[in-house]
This record gives C-alpha cells, structure tokens and sequence, in this order.
C-alpha cells in the first residue's frame, strides 16, 4: 500500500471540509496548515445567522447570470479562505499554507483553473501566508507562492482593464 503525499493528504481534508459549503454554485474548502498542524478551516457559506442560499434556493449571481469571477459583491457567501483567515491567529497564519479545494455544486467535479479571488488574494497577503496549494484533479495540484501575487499586482490590471 501506498502512503498519500502531504499535499494530497491536506487536500483531501479540505475537500471534505467544502462539503459544508452552502453555495448553489461552487463551493470551496480551505485549510491552513503550519508546521505539519491545520490551523483552521473554511467552507463558502454566508455569515453567521443570516440565511444561506441553499436555505433560500436561490442564488441571486445565477439568476443574473453573473460570470464567474466577477461581482462578488453580490453574493451572499463568505469565501472560504476568508472564513479560514477569520478562524486563526495571524500569529499562527505567518509562513503557513493555504490548501484550496473547489467543486461545482451541481456537477461535482473540480473547478477547473480555481484560484483565490482578488478580495482573498489580499487577505492572504496580510494573513502572513506563505504557499497556496490549489487542487486540480484527485492526484494533481498548483502550488503558487503568495510573493507572486505581490509582485504581480493584479489590482493593477483590473483598474488598466477598467479604463481608469
């Protein structure tokens, strides 16, 4: 018998935590894990006591047809990375990983090129982590180092983009 690599090991567990996710669309799992112990753990899901979509069958970005990757603004989750950020301690976040699983909520299977929005990008930043490890398929994952999202400031590209 094979054992399974770190990586995967971690992934696993954030895959079965998005399996809390209450997101009709997507949902992920994170976890931060430092020095071989998971700091903390996050699904997509929207605050504390306020209603879910899965509760109301409803997701207002679906019947808006809103692309993915864009007007998050109008939905009503918290991303998972963030609802992990949330949970720990920056203390405890500097130097950590970030492991970031996602499936559509219908089909099930992974979303394909997932990675952090712009708004968790900057989080994560600030959080002190490290590495984020992002899960492409059960044996195949990205690892991206948090300094290149520093030095390829993509809030740059989105205001060239806009015109502004």
């Amino acid at each position: 018998m094979e054992r399974r690599d770190k990586q995967n090991y971690y992934l696993d567990i954030a895959e079965t935590v998005l399996e809390r996710g209450t997101c009709l669309r997507r949902n992920y799992g994170s976890i931060i894990v430092k020095n071989d112990e998971i700091i903390s753990t996050g699904y997509t899901g929207a605050p504390r006591g306020r209603k879910n979509c899965m509760d109301l069958n409803s997701c207002i970005r679906e019947k808006l047809n809103v692309p993915r990757g864009t007007h998050y603004e109008l939905c009503r989750s918290v991303h998972s990375e963030a609802n992990a950020i949330i949970s720990a301690s920056r203390r405890d976040m500097i130097g950590a990983t970030l492991y970031l699983v996602g499936r559509d909520a219908k089909t099930k299977e992974y979303v394909r090129d997932a990675n952090s929005c712009s708004m968790c990008k900057r989080l994560i930043i600030n959080s002190g982590i490290s590495y984020v490890i992002i899960r492409d398929s059960k044996q195949e994952y990205r690892e991206i180092s948090v300094d290149s999202w520093i030095e390829d400031d993509d809030s740059l590209r989105i205001v060239k983009d806009a015109g502004y």
